[in-house]
């Protein structure tokens, strides 16, 4: 198996991104994080492009719902902001949240960047997983939606408010201290029937300083990826893209479901090298006959 042997950023050719235009699709703050992290990394010149809202693509308190999956949603993202700009290098980013994979109980949030060159005919993905402060409550009081609003990082972590229920069509968002929050609060709960209020955390990116972080660490990662270049066609992007299972048992030699090499493709050509893993032997947890 081939060790990593790929071109990195040291190399001449890694630097066919500096002073390139880049358009970047957004009406949520994420070019704050995004331009200044690709522009120290690739000397690329990332313009923030106007003229569609993104919150027709879908909405973080579900009024909008978004359609097909992540990337299909950041990938229209960054051809919409390619057409309006008439660009030929594009990206975008797209959040998602759901369980993190190693605290099953816990919210995590992932997000997702896409970098489109029309140029070279390649789409580059990256993303980074972390930690955030998604939550919501039902409160019946001023106290009790004061409490939880402290428990989520409130000011500087903004609310969503909506009376009744999580369903309810009227919705106050975009609140950002606490005079505003109060005053959300008492509209909801006068508005309410139940005498009840749904606050919950409003996960977009300007909105969310912990998300925000996760987008900048996308944007690293993106960076690395496009400085990492195919040893067969020079196009960048040549990185990790699967593994091959079969890592053999510590005790019996048996082929496990652990990885024994990474697969680093080319997103333009068909080359693709094996990296060996450092191990060379699986624990025997792993295995299905030692442990079954």
């Amino acid at each position: 198996m081939s060790k990593k042997t790929y071109q990195l950023n040291n190399e001449p050719s890694a630097n066919s991104y500096r002073n390139q235009r880049v358009a970047l699709l957004t009406q949520h703050g994420k070019e704050g994080v995004i331009g200044p992290t690709l522009e120290k990394l690739l000397g690329c010149c990332v313009e923030k492009v106007d003229g569609f809202d993104t919150d027709l693509l879908g909405t973080f308190t579900r009024d909008i719902a978004r359609e097909g999956t992540q990337l299909d949603a950041a990938r229209k993202k960054a051809r919409i902001g390619m057409e309006l700009s008439g660009l030929s290098i594009g990206i975008a980013s797209e959040g998602a949240f759901g369980p993190d994979p190693l605290a099953f109980m816990l919210p995590g949030n992932m997000e997702l960047l896409i970098w489109i060159d029309d140029r070279l005919g390649i789409e580059v993905v990256a993303t980074s997983s972390g930690k955030t402060n998604l939550s919501h409550c039902l409160a019946k009081s001023w106290d009790e939606a004061e409490d939880f609003a402290r428990s989520t990082g409130f000011p500087e972590h903004h609310l969503v408010v909506r009376p009744v229920d999580e369903n309810h069509p009227e919705l106050r968002k975009g609140l950002e201290d606490w005079v505003s929050l109060k005053d959300a609060v008492t509209w909801a709960l006068d508005l309410a029937p139940n005498r009840h209020v749904f606050i919950e955390t409003d996960m977009r990116a300007f909105a969310n300083p912990t998300r925000m972080e996760n987008i900048r660490l996308a944007a690293e990662n993106l960076a690395q990826r496009l400085t990492s270049l195919c040893p067969a066609c020079g196009a960048p992007g040549f990185s990790l893209g699967g593994h091959v299972r079969g890592l053999p048992c510590e005790d019996c030699g048996s082929p496990t479901g652990e990885a024994k090499a990474e697969v680093h493709r080319c997103v333009r050509c068909d080359h693709q090298l094996l990296v060996g893993r450092d191990r060379e032997h699986a624990s025997a947890r792993y295995c299905d006959y030692c442990n079954p």
